[in-house]
């Protein structure tokens, strides 16, 4: 068996068929030298310029609700329209496109602008996730929607242009590649050994305890053995629930927890409001009763080192695949190490 902490290899990303390079040996401490902190930023409870806060105007004068929960709207500036119509682009084979339609929503996670998940209570958090599940119920009823994706973009860095606390949802017509990849795969595996490929998964790493950043009853925060980000995690339910509308009232309150605790954990590590685009994969809503699905929610964090240190896909990773020093195993340590109260409050 190879030696995992010390020689170059790669990992096989068993949801996707991806593979990814480990390099061990070139980062032993990485964490080492000077760490830098982003400079603290005060935001204000409300904030009149802000298109996401209670009260304020958004694009084209619509005036947002005084909500003091959650608020759903559709996007001002959707990447997808609803169209009922089919239409193909193919140029001899070479140049080949297809209409797609679909609708995007904006979830505002709380009206204070200066929140985030982490320093929302678990109560709030779980208002969040019953948002998703009626989402994920409503529009993926809709005869032209076969694939709702929930997601967050947190932070400037991963291209969130507003610091309000808030996801999107993207309903579309067609299954997304990396769903797509992960339906293919939980098929091949099953087909292959009659049992779920994530429970099967989150057994083994419930026997070998190297990369669980923390449990509870319902759910597992770990680092994929496969992670390309440094601090990348998976969310994993240990029942094989196939969405959020298999989840029951106990199962959704643990969903809640266990999202602050990771993230709490997050922020705790360089002690800032970490960066992420995290998502939800769970069944498709196009009616196949087919797909072997595991409910699961995936976190991708840039930072390796510090605030200011981050990880890039550049050089050979773009012409050949990810690859990766820290491995799986020690970002999930340090993480395990993290508090789960929130570097603010102590």
């Amino acid at each position: 068996m190879i030696n995992l902490s010390e020689k170059p290899h790669r990992r096989l990303n068993i949801l996707t068929g991806d593979w990814i390079l480990v390099s061990p040996h070139r980062a032993k401490r990485p964490w080492q030298g000077q760490v830098e902190k982003n400079a603290a930023v005060d935001l204000p409870n409300y904030d009149p310029h802000c298109y996401l806060c209670p009260g304020n105007d958004r694009a084209q004068g619509i005036k947002n609700p005084r909500y003091d929960s959650t608020f759903v709207f559709a996007n001002d500036f959707s990447a997808l329209l609803p169209d009922e119509t089919t239409e193909h682009y193919n140029v001899n084979d070479l140049l080949v496109g297809k209409s797609e339609s679909g609708l995007c929503r904006v979830v505002c996670f709380s009206p204070e602008h200066s929140t985030t998940l982490p320093e929302m209570g678990v109560e709030k958090i779980r208002k969040v996730i019953d948002v998703w599940k009626s989402e994920y119920e409503t529009l993926g009823a809709m005869r032209d929607i076969n694939y709702v994706q929930i997601f967050e973009n947190k932070g400037a860095v991963m291209g969130c242009s507003n610091p309000h606390p808030h996801g999107q949802i993207w309903a579309q017509n067609s299954i997304p590649v990396e769903p797509a990849k992960e339906l293919q795969q939980s098929a091949a595996y099953f087909k292959k050994h009659h049992s779920c490929i994530l429970c099967d998964y989150t057994a083994l790493e419930q026997k070998q305890q190297e990369r669980i950043v923390c449990e509870i009853s319902d759910f597992i925060a770990l680092v994929p053995f496969w992670a390309v980000w440094p601090y990348e995690t998976m969310i994993i339910s240990k029942r094989h629930a196939s969405s959020l509308s298999d989840l029951n009232d106990s199962e959704k309150n643990s969903l809640a927890d266990i999202i602050k605790r990771l993230t709490t954990r997050y922020d705790n590590l360089f002690e800032m409001s970490f960066p992420y685009s995290s998502g939800i994969h769970q069944l498709p809503t196009d009616n196949d009763q087919s797909h072997n699905v595991h409910f699961h929610m995936h976190f991708y964090p840039p930072l390796l080192r510090s605030a200011t240190v981050k990880k890039f896909m550049v050089g050979y990773e773009m012409l050949g695949n990810p690859q990766r020093d820290i491995t799986a195993e020690f970002s999930a340590d340090r993480l395990r190490g993290c508090s789960e109260i929130h570097y603010k409050l102590k």
